[in-house]
């Protein structure tokens, strides 16, 4: 266990490019589980924001970086709600209901 770390924080001292990552796969996660056009809107905004941030960090490697950039060209052409699949229905292929709200 690193010595920064005590059982009794509740901050996680991780690197800012490690949070941004994941905070932005968490907000990939909450596009493909809400059926609300204005929040899947507002997400890929995030996304894309994230994207673009994370892919002029200088700690990451050149090829990590054009990845990056690619996939923030993926999600910046996500188009309009009205284009955005939906989910599928509690009944449809899933194994298990999606949550009704994300944290």
């Amino acid at each position: 266990m690193p010595t920064h770390w005590k059982p009794q924080d509740e901050e996680y001292l991780i690197p800012t490019a490690e949070a941004l990552m994941a905070s932005t796969m968490a907000l990939m996660t909450g596009h493909v589980q809400t059926a609300c056009p204005e929040h899947r809107e507002a997400m890929v905004a995030k996304i894309v924001s994230n994207l673009t941030r994370l892919s002029a960090d200088p700690l990451l490697s050149p090829g990590f970086q054009t990845l990056l950039w690619s996939l923030r060209q993926r999600w910046s052409r996500q188009g309009s709600p009205e284009t955005w699949p939906r989910p599928a229905a509690a009944d449809g292929g899933f194994w298990h209901a999606s949550p009704e709200a994300i944290q």
